[in-house]
């Protein structure tokens, strides 16, 4: 068992799993362009279906030119505290695939999964680096695409926000309550032995 960050686990892992939340409060404090090309390295480093890495980061720091449209593509309730952050990142990835030996390129049955193995990475060094990132899927997708140039054969997958976690009080009275670290549901309803009949969900 680990325990760390008020949370628990059925069985020993790194600790740094249970210090990796998602908050809402962030301070505004300035990130340097540095910093977040250090977190996005991570995602450049995740696994993926034949190498084929489909990550894309799209990015704008607070207080640049860019900052405003990105912000302006999440949806209001999360603009109301994602303003507060660092920086905020759209993660695209690409469809299709080359596979070894092949001239074509095919359909990709794993980019989504991989682009997440990139969002893990670049969560987990935000973490490590004394910084949090929070995922979003409550942002315009389809305007996203054609504001940030998407070409086709790219899905847009989620927005991110980094920052220096804040105080709770820095959020609308509405989100405070839910500013703690989640838990999660027993191990033993998500896995299964040799069926999916066995899991015990």
């Amino acid at each position: 068992m680990t325990i760390a960050n008020s949370r628990s686990t059925d069985y020993p892992i790194d600790p740094l799993f249970l210090e990796r939340w998602s908050p809402r409060s962030f301070t505004g404090a300035p990130m340097r362009e540095y910093e977040l090309l250090t977190i996005l390295e991570a995602g450049r480093w995740a696994p993926s279906a034949f190498n084929s890495q489909p990550w894309r980061f799209i990015y704008a720091r607070r207080d640049t030119a860019h900052w405003p449209r990105l912000l302006g593509l999440l949806t209001q309730s999360n603009q109301l505290w994602a303003k507060n952050a660092s920086a905020l990142i759209i993660l695209v990835s690409k469809t299709t695939v080359l596979p070894r030996g092949a001239d074509k390129e095919v359909p990709s049955w794993s980019h989504s999964l991989d682009a997440g193995a990139a969002w893990c990475s670049m969560a987990l060094q935000a973490q490590r680096s004394g910084w949090a990132a929070h995922g979003m899927v409550g942002f315009d997708r389809e305007r996203a695409a054609t504001e940030l140039g998407v070409p086709e054969g790219y899905r847009v997958e989620a927005a991110i926000a980094v920052g220096r976690r804040g105080d709770k009080a820095l959020l609308p009275e509405s989100l405070q309550a839910r500013e703690v670290p989640n838990d999660r549901v027993p191990l033993a309803q998500l896995v299964g032995e040799g069926h999916f009949g066995a899991i015990k969900s």
